[in-house]
């Protein structure tokens, strides 16, 4: 699997998401994106395991899995008007933001990176091409954790769509070719459960994107 020069991930961009993890459905949604970036190292391929070493094994807030759907740009990109952002995309692939939540939300001053990027992180389904997608919001998306869904939604259901997180990115700012954005997850994360439910050894995660593909990881703890 080849690493893409940046990875940008995109939080709270489905309603129901953002309401399990605590959000008003009014006032606390997000106005604008809200953005983050993964370490380009921590992308593995469909088959790898998802590792779970000593630094991510925590007392509390452990490991999640996050379905998305990824865009990967075929060219530099800076200043891009909406209305013109599928032009900018190479693939698409189903993609899983890992996150360790300790991490993410104590140990991170506030910043999401650290629990986001650590090795394994990031696995991404093979990509297909942006011609053979007819509508990037109109794609089911389904997360299943030992065959069980506990993600189900349309990407019409962001927040904001594909075009305006390309446009929003890419303001003053030159996206390299290559760059992956995940578009954000829906409802449905371990964090959000109750009791939560964090992934374990042995466990196996699988995100699917209507006409896309099948991105399929099993857990593995090490020493």
């Amino acid at each position: 699997m080849l690493r893409p020069p940046a990875i940008f991930g995109i939080g709270k961009n489905y309603a129901d998401h953002a309401a399990e993890l605590g959000a008003d459905l009014g006032a606390d949604l997000p106005q604008h994106p809200v953005v983050f970036c993964k370490n380009p190292a921590s992308v593995i391929a469909s088959g790898e395991p998802i590792l779970l070493p000593p630094v991510v094994r925590t007392d509390a807030l452990g490991v999640d899995y996050e379905g998305e759907l990824a865009v990967i740009l075929g060219v530099d990109a800076r200043d891009v008007p909406a209305a013109q952002a599928r032009g900018v995309i190479a693939a698409v692939a189903p993609a899983n933001d890992v996150s360790q939540r300790w991490w993410q939300w104590q140990a991170g001053g506030s910043q999401w990176n650290r629990g986001k990027s650590f090795d394994t992180f990031c696995p991404l389904g093979d990509p297909v091409p942006i011609a053979a997608i007819a509508d990037l919001q109109d794609l089911e998306l389904t997360t299943r954790l030992n065959g069980a869904v506990v993600q189900q939604a349309n990407t019409s259901a962001m927040i904001f769509s594909v075009a305006r997180l390309i446009a929003e990115l890419s303001r003053g700012t030159t996206l390299l070719a290559g760059t992956v954005i995940l578009t954000g997850t829906p409802a449905g994360v371990g964090a959000g459960r109750t009791p939560p439910r964090f992934l374990r050894d042995g466990d196996v995660v699988e995100v699917e994107l209507g006409g896309v593909g099948l991105l399929r990881n099993p857990v593995v703890q090490v020493d």
